[in-house]
């Protein structure tokens, strides 16, 4: 009672407090930079059977099994958001070309995040400072013109940088269903939903590469020895053709003798490059076999409405700190008198 008294007499200052901490709210709401999110839906090809895939499933959802890999594939969804936050793959979207929505601005990624990102005005100072050392520090780590970025030892600017995109670019997966999501967050829309759309293909070249790796080898194999064998039947057929040609009236037995090695030579050698065409065929078909195929749940759109907090909402966190530190500071002020009255 003595609190609620000591507000109604404190009704202006009150007020005060209220007024300035809304402004202060105002002018936070309004000095955040707008961000924008896309999402991209994947739903991959399952390699398993179906009763190990519910079975994965049903120990998934009661927690005795932590993973849904019953494929024995070294790379499955679930390691998929380490995959897209590995440094390699961070830094293989540094030289995405990005468009923004206005069209004022064509750049890549890198350069992007480095150089046209927007900041609070409570930032420059911070941001002033860093770059104010940063000139002070040696550049022997600065990338050369005509070198490539090196994910194993990169700058310290790509560092930085690679560490910006961790942030805007994550990768989800549902335990249960297998659906891949990554959400991609930037100052533009139409960067972020390039973003999605490279982060999506990346990861997907990437699962194919691992999934058709020794298909792939097997493949280049069998092409080699696909043109081996075809060389060699070729020679072998024209060995016989000149044999045979050259001593066509001939009736000597040894003549006739060594053109039926050379056609039996002949013979060998297509035989086995008919079987090494059949090998190829198959390693090819292997190849289109192991390749996963990805379903698309939802393309990444360009977002109209921005992900930041609403204003209406930090004003009304603003508003209820300034009240809770006003009756703070009024419970300390008048502590002597609320003990008084506490012991009466």
């Amino acid at each position: 009672m003595g609190l609620m008294r000591a507000l109604g007499k404190d009704k202006r200052r009150l007020a005060l407090w209220l007024f300035v901490a809304a402004v202060l709210g105002v002018v936070v709401a309004f000095s955040i930079p707008r961000t924008y999110k896309s999402v991209v839906m994947l739903a991959p090809e399952t390699t398993g059977s179906s009763m190990a895939s519910s079975i994965s499933s049903l120990a998934s959802m009661v927690g005795i099994y932590g993973s849904n890999n019953m494929t024995g594939d070294a790379i499955y969804p679930e390691i998929y958001p380490e995959v897209v936050g590995a440094m390699r793959f961070r830094m293989g979207l540094f030289e995405v070309p990005v468009t923004t929505k206005d069209g004022t601005l064509k750049t890549d990624y890198y350069d992007y995040l480095k150089n046209h990102q927007r900041r609070a005005w409570w930032s420059w100072p911070a941001w002033w400072i860093g770059q104010m050392v940063q000139r002070l520090k040696a550049s022997d780590d600065a990338l050369k013109k005509g070198q490539k970025r090196n994910p194993l030892q990169p700058t310290r600017e790509e560092y930085k940088v690679a560490m910006k995109v961790s942030d805007d670019v994550v990768c989800q997966v549902d335990k249960k269903t297998s659906v891949i999501s990554i959400t991609v967050e930037a100052q533009d829309p139409m960067v972020a939903a390039t973003i999605a759309n490279a982060a999506k293909e990346r990861l997907q070249v990437f699962i194919t590469n691992y999934r058709t790796n020794k298909a792939r080898q097997d493949l280049d194999y069998m092409k080699k020895l696909f043109e081996e064998a075809r060389r060699q039947y070729v020679n072998a057929r024209q060995k016989y053709g000149g044999y045979a040609d050259a001593n066509r009236d001939l009736i000597l037995e040894s003549a006739r003798m060594r053109q039926e090695e050379l056609e039996n030579d002949m013979q060998l050698q297509y035989n086995i490059y008919t079987q090494v065409a059949q090998q190829l065929q198959m390693a090819e078909a292997k190849v289109q076999e192991k390749t996963p195929a990805f379903t698309v749940l939802q393309e990444a759109m360009v977002p109209v409405k921005h992900a930041n907090m609403p204003k209406i909402f930090i004003l009304a966190v603003f508003l209820l700190l300034g009240f809770v530190l006003r009756v703070v500071w009024i419970l300390w002020k008048k502590r002597s008198e609320l003990i008084t009255l506490s012991q009466a």
